[in-house]
């Protein structure tokens, strides 16, 4: 099987995670249950992933919280920001995790920038809904469906100076494109562990910077004669067992972005380009541009669910349908039929691109 489904989740990872995985299974009780070595070392565990993650994202240890994916990460993170029937805006590229809990809260959504591939226009209309009046600001890095890299320095410079605090959504960047929280000046950025960091299902990162307000509450292993949560984070938002194989897995997954993260980009940036190109030639209709990764989206003419069937059956693994972020196929007209998504990861190769443009001709019948 060539997988080309990066997007959903890093399907390959390097040989160290699966090791870190099950050596911690066999080593690790729960961290801050007890001094007993196999609780102390549950615990050296998770810092070290905090640490990793800290140096990786510009940020204190103390600042990196562990969550179950990029969507807890995203709930605590705009529970902690957005106050119901709050003025939000955000871009036209957003996904469920992030319009969700914005529809859950009844926020006064502004929608600022809907062409695809179009920084002016991104720009341009946060600013203007930033100056009309904004008490908080969402936005992804990197639209999960179309690879387009937002401006996000801009945006953050355009949300800082009208005063907004901001969350980024890193679920499609981290680990391909710089994210740093300090010099970004986010008050959360919230990512997967098992996307572009390349860790296990199951894992996720929240830097945090602001104020945060629990979204579980229970046991964190301290401060148990409290009624309520501990004041700071990590441990104010970290209720219950910790996914300690899934920290340690991702601690290796991070040591391997960190060593070959530009290279990893490279890659992806170069393929998605072939690809993109490659599907031109085809006859396809492609969403294509400027300030693209790894990712592309076409038609065929047809039913993209049908066509990545029969792509999965040529052996080629694909992502067909809405992709969990309607508001973006709003945005780029395909709302009613969807689109068809090739996503590559750390081993995009040039033979890769050629087996899967291979099999996408024979939809054409070339």
């Amino acid at each position: 099987m060539i997988y080309l489904d990066y997007g959903a989740t890093s399907f390959h990872k390097p040989p160290g995670v699966y090791r870190a995985v099950q050596q911690a299974m066999l080593r690790c009780a729960s961290p801050g249950r007890g001094g007993y070595r196999a609780a102390e070392e549950a615990a050296r565990t998770v810092f070290a992933c905090r640490e990793t993650a800290a140096e990786l994202f510009d940020c204190k240890p103390e600042q990196v919280v562990l969550t179950s994916n990029c969507t807890h990460g995203l709930n605590i993170a705009i529970r902690s920001l957005v106050r119901p029937e709050a003025k939000v805006v955000v871009s036209g590229f957003e996904h469920n995790a992030v319009m969700r809990p914005l529809y859950a809260l009844n926020a006064k959504i502004t929608v600022a920038g809907r062409r695809l591939f179009d920084w002016e226009d991104t720009l341009e209309e946060f600013r203007r809904a930033l100056q009309e009046g904004a008490d908080a600001a969402v936005f992804t890095h990197v639209s999960n469906v179309f690879g387009y890299e937002l401006p996000v320095e801009e945006l953050a410079k355009l949300c800082t100076n009208a005063g907004v605090p901001f969350i980024l959504d890193a679920a499609q960047s981290a680990g391909t494109l710089p994210v740093k929280l300090g010099a970004l000046g986010a008050e959360f950025i919230a990512m997967p562990g098992h996307k572009g960091l390349l860790g296990p299902q199951g894992t996720g990162l929240l830097l945090c910077a602001g104020q945060t307000l629990p979204l579980l509450y229970g046991g964190t292993g301290s401060e148990s004669i409290r009624h309520d949560m501990p004041d700071m984070p990590p441990e104010r938002l970290e209720a219950g067992t910790m996914n300690v194989p899934g920290a340690a897995g991702l601690t290796q997954g991070m040591n391997y972005v960190r060593r070959y993260g530009r290279q990893i980009r490279e890659a992806e940036h170069r393929q998605g380009a072939a690809c993109a190109r490659g599907l031109e030639r085809l006859g396809f209709r492609v969403f294509t541009g400027p300030h693209q990764g790894g990712t592309v989206s076409f038609q065929t003419g047809g039913d993209c669910q049908e066509a990545a069937e029969r792509l999965s059956k040529m052996g080629i693994a694909v992502r067909a349908g809405l992709h969990c972020a309607p508001l973006a196929h709003e945005s780029a007209g395909t709302l009613e039929t969807g689109t068809v998504r090739v996503s590559f990861g750390p081993d995009a190769s040039a033979e890769q691109t050629a087996a899967f443009l291979r099999a996408a001709g024979r939809l054409t019948g070339r």
